[in-house]
């Protein structure tokens, strides 16, 4: 074998080493990234006025009558879809027997639930491997769901709207 044909050789596996660790390096800054920019960003923008007008609706039955009416996607791979609200409740996960099937790897089969109790609705985590989250929280236990806050599952948010 050459000298010229082994430097290249190593050339090339050096060329092809770097596009690993690159591309290794990429997949760590966008699963990084899908933590902290939205989470804060969902904190600052719906955290607080998530909190108004669940207390204000608590005092006024006017508006829960006018409740939400649709479960709609606002973030990830299914952006835009549409599900409409009704008595039952709304299975989110991987798994063809959900309600809403997510194709995202960071969800799991069966992981999460939307769901009324009286006039209220509430999201509930079915013990996921990567948690739902609620802004910076983690849902833990069921809590109560007000329209406009966004529902962080894997790369997907939803949000209960009128």
């Amino acid at each position: 074998m050459s000298e010229l044909t082994f430097t290249l050789l190593r050339l090339g596996y050096l060329v092809l080493l770097w596009v690993f660790v690159l591309s290794a390096v990429a997949v760590l800054r966008r699963d990084l990234a899908l933590r902290s920019p939205r989470s804060r960003k969902r904190s600052d923008d719906g955290g607080t006025p998530a909190a108004a007008p669940a207390a204000a609706g608590s005092g006024s039955p006017a508006p829960r009558s006018s409740g939400p009416s649709r479960l709609v996607v606002t973030t990830g791979p299914l952006a835009g879809t549409t599900l409409p609200l009704s008595t039952s409740s709304i299975l989110i996960g991987r798994a063809p027997s959900c309600t809403l099937v997510l194709d995202d790897d960071y969800s799991s089969s069966r992981h999460a639930r939307i769901f009324p109790q009286g006039d209220q609705w509430y999201v509930e985590d079915l013990g996921s491997t990567n948690g739902t989250f609620i802004g910076d929280q983690q849902v833990t236990s069921p809590i109560h769901l007000a329209p406009g806050v966004g529902v962080q599952i894997g790369r997907s948010v939803v949000e209960l709207q009128g």
